[in-house]
């Protein structure tokens, strides 16, 4: 690293001192100004020095907490304007990043697919259109979309993507479909889950997996009445979209009030039976866990069923998911001619959601989309090859960035923070930068991202001084002990200096 040659003060002086002796100026006003200079220079000097100093000071303090006695950690601090390390320690090392990895995933996406591209859903048919009926097959063909039947746009809600179906096929007076109804997700890997999730996540909201159509954001909620006394069993009241195609053994159990949820779901991929562990509070008559669709195509299947009896269109036939076509080694016919095709938000819209609320289900349809669009079909680990070898190309070494997902749930993952200051660094040139930064949430007053998996803390991000500095940032800690509170609070204290 080069470092600033701060010994040519002296000739600075020996210059104004020539200039002010051939220009005939006074002695007192010579002086005044070498020592506004002086100042100037050494005050920069000494800002610099500060803010280093007292980095590695609260850095070696937090070292020694008790909490990290087992742990290792990392921090990477460079100046957002000249690209000079500020403060470095251990960011050559590859750390669990838990969700600051969506950094990488999101920039990667603004990259390679543009911060306008959007998901389509076509709806479409075989055979032709006569009288009141469609003589052949209706298909609902996906392409990844994370956000169809999404509750966070008016756009894309369950019933509006409902209803929308339901138009047009009153506008074209269309009241029966002669044949079946195809969910074709010819477009990406069956295997919806990325290496190295683990078993109690799966079946958890956050364990959600990316399918080439997704519905509800693979989510629902699970609605459970506790005891009153410790240890009484819980019963299941309902769930929320209703799940009449699955079935839940529930062991979730009643713990004292203010335990807060403890409650787990397990439910694998394409599994219809599954079971619950845990516990929930006492006194508890409407508490809800959220829960992952272990297959999003059959869930969506039941509703637009639900919602073509409600309108009196009748389907002859069934309604075919894509496994069934895997499974029985079929073959399918194929879509002629569209109806209606649905389009997500653009991807600006996507990424504002995907890290100001950390949607993992989000991270790895992006991963999966980028490997369709560059390579014509969506598999995890073609998609995170492409991640890697683009990073590859702007000077960050592959092995910085050894990944299995696109969000950062995998503890198979490891990042250095060198790398995320990088990708950090190139977001800050780029175009989309603004959509970038304003999706970052905020915490502890300063706007970055968070990540949190068992043992796992990081936070990576931006961050202006009250002097006016602006820095990057990475921080990740691995193998702490004790409560996650606490381990954040410190970290913010090792922060706070560069405000």
């Amino acid at each position: 690293m080069r470092r600033k040659n701060y010994n040519t003060l002296p000739s600075v002086v020996s210059f104004i001192n020539l200039l002010f002796l051939t220009t005939g100026f006074r002695i007192y006003a010579m002086k005044k100004i070498i020592v506004i200079i002086v100042c100037s220079l050494t005050a920069g000097i000494s800002i610099s020095q500060t803010i280093a100093q007292k980095l590695q000071k609260a850095w070696q303090q937090f070292e020694n907490d008790e909490q990290l006695k087992h742990a290792i950690s990392s921090l990477y601090v460079i100046d957002a304007v000249t690209g000079k390390v500020v403060f470095d320690k251990n960011s050559g090392i590859g750390l669990a990043p838990a969700s600051t990895q969506k950094i990488i995933t999101a920039a990667t996406a603004f990259e390679l697919l543009g911060k306008d591209y959007r998901y389509k859903t076509i709806i479409g048919y075989n055979g032709k259109i006569q009288e009141n009926s469609i003589v052949g097959n209706l298909f609902i063909k996906g392409s990844g979309d994370p956000t169809l039947g999404s509750p966070r746009w008016k756009n894309t809600g369950r019933n509006f993507v409902l209803d929308e179906i339901i138009s047009v096929f009153q506008k074209l007076g269309i009241k029966k479909i002669a044949g079946n109804v195809y969910f074709d997700e010819t477009g990406f890997s069956v295997q919806p889950l990325p290496d190295g999730w683990i078993w109690q996540d799966l079946g958890n909201y956050y364990g959600a997996g990316a399918w080439c159509i997704n519905w509800n954001e693979n989510q629902y909620d699970l609605i459970l009445k506790s005891g009153e006394k410790i240890n009484e069993p819980t019963t299941i009241l309902k769930t929320d979209p209703e799940m009449n195609l699955y079935s839940l053994v529930n062991q979730i159990k009643t713990a004292p009030k203010g335990s807060g949820d403890n409650g787990y779901i397990y439910l694998s991929p394409y599994n219809v039976s599954g079971f619950t562990q845990g516990t929930i509070p006492a006194g508890e008559n409407n508490y809800t866990i959220s829960g992952s669709i272990s297959y999003p195509a059959l869930q969506f299947s039941s509703e637009l069923e639900r919602a073509f009896n409600e309108k009196s269109i009748s389907i002859e036939k069934s309604y075919k998911v894509f496994i069934e076509k895997i499974a029985n080694n079929r073959t399918w016919p194929s879509l002629d001619s569209s109806l209606y095709t649905h389009y997500s938000p653009s991807l600006d819209s996507i990424v504002y959601w995907f890290l100001k609320k950390s949607i993992n289900l989000y991270g790895e349809a992006l991963v999966k989309t980028i490997a369709y669009e560059k390579k014509g079909y969506g598999a995890t680990d073609t998609g995170v090859n492409i991640v890697k070898d683009f990073w590859k190309q702007k000077g960050i070494d592959p092995f910085e960035l050894n990944l299995y997902d696109g969000s950062g749930l995998s503890p198979l993952n490891r990042v250095t923070t060198h790398a995320q200051v990088e990708v950090l660094k190139y977001a800050k040139k780029q175009n989309w930068f603004s959509y970038f930064y304003n999706a970052l949430p905020e915490f502890n007053g300063m706007k970055m991202k968070s990540g949190t998996i068992s043992d796992v803390k990081g936070f990576c991000g931006y961050q202006k001084s009250k002097e006016g500095k602006e820095y990057i940032f990475s921080f990740i800690v691995n193998n702490y002990n004790g409560m996650s509170l606490s381990i954040v609070n410190k970290m913010y204290k090792v922060l706070d200096f560069l405000k």
